[in-house]
């Protein structure tokens, strides 16, 4: 492709910073990841940030630490990556599977609420594409049902709610940083929250169920069956030296969005999704709607550009639609429409406005 849909920021100096980890010889989780993890958090602002090998392990370990498991319900939307509702099965529980608002792409409020049972222990809502969640309204639920909000943030690093970061508003987020996501490790992710005991048991089942309070080469304890989720720090210095730079890397993205809105306002039948009320979005990805997205995204491919589709209707899907520890409830009349209209643009550090240019006079053209 002459324009790739995503191109991730490496400079000299993440070069640099990779290589003195292969000359110290200490490749595996260490002080590196560590300094990651502190960074992470301060950036954030919560107590608590766990790097793990990925936003969906993250989200496995989340759950187990809430201590969900087979008999119980989480609900999460349909129109998401699959990592969002297999979590819930892998732990043994029932994800319950509803609709999303078309607009925003967001899980439907109202269809929360219709599919909460006595069984219901959970919602896992996926601040979509770096959009963050309304939280006024997600609250009132959780404090309705007394339920635990694990929000699937893994495009949403730099992503804001009435200027509190995305990561330090659920009982427990989770960030991926997958090739797709602007600060990327190649794979991996972060669990953020500010419950100490959550924090110091996801990371014990992290390191194979050790006591990781006390020394760590005496007085080792396992205290729990765990498994080895750790984040290397060969992957962990690659997003330090993302992470120093994401003031910078988050205003070139937002000029690169504003500049996409602006050189395709007014063109006919492209419509654009919305942005949370008092949120501030992070732009992991640019999306428009069109109705011939399909036409529309062969003939870009043969014109070099590399565009997407947005993401997936689960229910579609025979891995949700014949599992005995899946509910899909209702038509996902939203989310079927989101999967069929979605289009995702280009969007990465080094892209420039005349490539903006060029791929918005050839969606017009088709």
């Amino acid at each position: 492709m002459k324009i790739p849909l995503i191109k991730p920021y490496i400079d000299q100096n993440i070069k640099n910073k990779v290589l003195e980890v292969l000359d110290s010889g200490y490749l595996t989780e260490g002080t590196v990841t560590k300094e990651y993890e502190d960074k992470f958090a301060d950036y954030i602002g919560c107590k608590h940030a766990i790097a793990v090998t990925s936003c969906t392990t993250g989200l496995e370990i989340a759950l187990r630490a809430m201590g969900i498991d087979a008999g119980d319900e989480v609900i999460v939307p349909d129109y998401t990556y699959p990592a969002t509702a297999a979590v819930a099965p892998i732990v043994g529980a029932t994800s319950v599977i509803v609709d999303v608002n078309r607009e925003t792409m967001h899980i439907d409020y109202n269809a929360v609420q219709s599919a909460i049972t006595k069984k219901t222990k959970a919602i896992i809502p996926v601040s979509s594409f770096g959009n963050p969640i309304d939280y006024e309204k997600l609250n009132l639920i959780k404090e309705k049902f007394g339920l635990y909000i694990i929000e699937d943030a893994a495009p949403s690093v730099g992503a804001a709610y009435e200027n509190k970061m995305v990561g330090n508003l659920a009982d427990i987020t989770v960030f991926s940083f997958h090739p797709r996501k602007f600060i990327t490790t190649g794979e991996g992710g972060m669990i953020t929250t500010n419950n100490k005991e959550w924090a110091e048991w996801m990371n014990s089942y992290k390191h194979f169920g050790m006591n990781i309070s006390g020394a760590i080469h005496e007085g080792i304890c396992f205290e729990r069956i765990g498994t080895n989720y750790k984040l290397s720090n060969i992957l962990a210095a690659i997003g330090l030296g993302q992470l120093n730079k994401i003031d910078s890397l988050l205003k070139k993205r937002k000029n690169l969005a504003e500049n996409y809105l602006n050189l395709l306002s007014g063109t006919k039948e492209i419509e654009f999704p919305s942005t949370t009320i008092n949120g501030k979005h992070s732009y992991q990805s640019f999306i428009l709607f069109h109705k011939n997205r399909d036409t529309i995204m062969k003939r870009m491919h043969n014109n070099g550009i590399e565009v997407q589709i947005g993401t997936y209707a689960l229910h579609m899907h025979k891995a949700f639609k014949y599992n005995p520890l899946v509910k899909i409830e209702g038509k996902m009349k939203n989310s079927k429409w989101c999967y069929e209209h979605a289009l995702t643009l280009p969007l990465y550090n080094e892209l420039t406005f005349k490539q903006q240019k060029f791929i918005v006079e050839k969606i017009k053209s088709l």
